[in-house]
């Protein structure tokens, strides 16, 4: 395999997730766009809910703030950025509130020897009651899949999605339906890592697949709704195929404290003995507000 240009320079990347403006954290927010100006990253991927119900004025705040930032960026839909209220709109035009950002969503960013290639977790609707949970179907993936064989051979790839990629461990309901298979189909084009959210607590973990192992990275939130740590986002650092991720955040807690080491069923904060909870353990009193 030929050798691809700049695969030996750190590349800088900001990973983002679960904002939920209606809901979002205001100082973090600030801080966490002021780190992006004063230190350039090269792109930032931001793997989805921008919003907390998906209403209008909640998109129209999202869409200012992310143009504003100071970067490429690259951002996943949630499943709480589909329409709650409005089913019609839900069911045929589900993405019509991104419209000032529609250029960024599920956005490839091609950088010298890196990519960075969408998959789409979210659905409409789902045969199950619990729509929140993720689904790659088979045409998300071959999508995904196609976009990165296309790429020059030697490209180093990271993966966004919305939802982790995992089907087991999560009290025998799948949390991201068809994500065994997609891990394996990934794991198989050797990508650095699958960068995700959704459970408001950052993760840096390795799944076994019949193809091999892949990486799974999940970003914090930078909303009110806490689980087990304060709001962050991650700083990633790419040298060849290394990646290295610092869990940046306010009160300047180590990385190790800041990283659960299972994916949660969802973003409630842990209330059972076998939920995970980072080190710092800063699991609120009373589950965040939902409104």
């Amino acid at each position: 395999m030929p050798e691809t240009a700049g695969v030996s320079t750190p590349v800088k990347l900001f990973h983002l997730s679960d904002i939920h403006f209606g809901l979002e954290d205001r100082q973090a927010l600030d801080w966490a766009a002021e780190c992006i100006a004063r230190e350039a990253p090269t792109a930032v991927a931001i793997t989805g809910d921008l919003t907390m119900r998906a209403r209008s004025r909640e998109f129209k705040a999202a869409c200012e703030w992310v143009i504003d930032l100071k970067a490429p960026v690259t951002v996943e839909v949630g499943n709480h950025d589909l329409p709650y209220f409005n089913l019609i709109e839900r069911f045929f035009d589900p993405y019509r509130r991104f419209h000032a950002i529609k250029a960024l969503i599920e956005r490839e960013i091609d950088l010298p020897g890196l990519a960075i290639v969408p998959l789409k977790t979210t659905a409409r609707a789902q045969w199950r009651l619990n729509w929140s949970k993720g689904w790659v179907t088979p045409k998300a993936l071959a999508r995904t899949l196609k976009a990165i064989d296309a790429l020059p051979e030697g490209t180093r790839v990271l993966v966004t999605a919305h939802h982790p990629l995992v089907e087991a461990g999560t009290r025998g309901s799948a949390l991201t339906r068809g994500g065994e298979r997609a891990l394996a189909a990934l794991a198989q084009r050797k990508v650095l890592a699958v960068l995700s959210g959704h459970v408001h607590d950052a993760f840096d973990l390795t799944h076994r697949t019949v193809n091999g192992p892949v990486r799974m990275i999940g970003a914090g939130t930078l909303s009110q709704r806490i689980r087990s740590t304060p709001p962050s986002f991650n700083e990633l650092t790419v040298t060849g195929d290394d990646v290295k991720v610092q869990v940046r955040n306010l009160e300047a807690v180590p990385t190790p404290a800041m990283l659960i080491d299972d994916v949660p069923p969802n973003a409630l904060p842990p209330r059972s003995e076998d939920d995970p909870v980072a080190p710092v353990g800063a699991v609120p009193v009373e589950d965040p507000p939902v409104h």
